[in-house]
């Protein structure tokens, strides 16, 4: 059941941000799935609102992936949706280079670009790698060890690397939103799939 406010978190920004978002990635897929790459933009903007994210905060969820895998730039979402969201999604990018730099390098440097990053963006980002992992989770309890040939780098550890490190700096800056808890725990499910253990949480 819903209710009614007068003073609605979200306006007419974000409904232009959910047709920005489908327009840039309207070809877009997830890989190996197939599904329409918005599914994974509207995830993380869902989890952005309800862990009491701002409409700038939920904007930038949805547009966090446009400067590193479409054609919009940041100047791009500067001009349409303000200088915070701009922000916001320049700190979730890794990269907005083509090619792209190996993937180890640009981990490692977006991890030390989080460290600096604004405490909003953080919100963002958490969200964003939670529902990767979650989809990640799915995925392997679906195929096992051929999901990680859909990806450049295909030795699960690597993958693994990255999420802890994600989760040291989320916490080392204080974020406090329940899905850093719930990211560690999916990530520690993945991880024990992964070493052969025994299914013991279900997502």
């Amino acid at each position: 059941m819903s209710e009614h406010t007068s003073t609605p978190t979200l306006g007419g920004q974000f409904a232009k941000a959910l047709v920005y978002a489908e327009v840039l990635h309207h070809n877009q897929v997830r890989k190996g799935g197939g599904a329409p790459y918005i599914g994974h933009l509207l995830n993380v903007a869902g989890l952005v609102i309800n862990d009491g994210g701002t409409e700038a905060q939920a904007i930038a969820a949805l547009l966090h992936d446009t400067v590193e895998d479409t054609t919009a730039t940041v100047e791009d979402i500067r001009a349409n949706f303000g200088d915070d969201v701009a922000r916001m999604v320049a700190e979730c990018s890794d990269t907005d280079v083509r090619p792209k730099p190996p993937w180890r390098q640009r981990k490692e440097a977006h991890i030390a670009h989080l460290n600096t990053a604004g405490a909003d963006t953080l919100l963002v980002s958490v969200a964003d790698k939670l529902d990767n992992a979650r989809s990640l989770l799915r995925d392997y309890r679906e195929i096992g060890p051929p999901l990680w040939q859909r990806f450049t780098v295909t030795d699960p550890a690597e993958h693994l690397w990255y999420f802890a490190e994600l989760l040291a700096l989320y916490r080392r800056r204080g974020l406090t939103s329940w899905m850093v808890d719930e990211l560690e725990r999916v990530v520690g499910e993945l991880k024990r799939l992964i070493d052969g253990q025994e299914r013991v949480v279900l997502v």
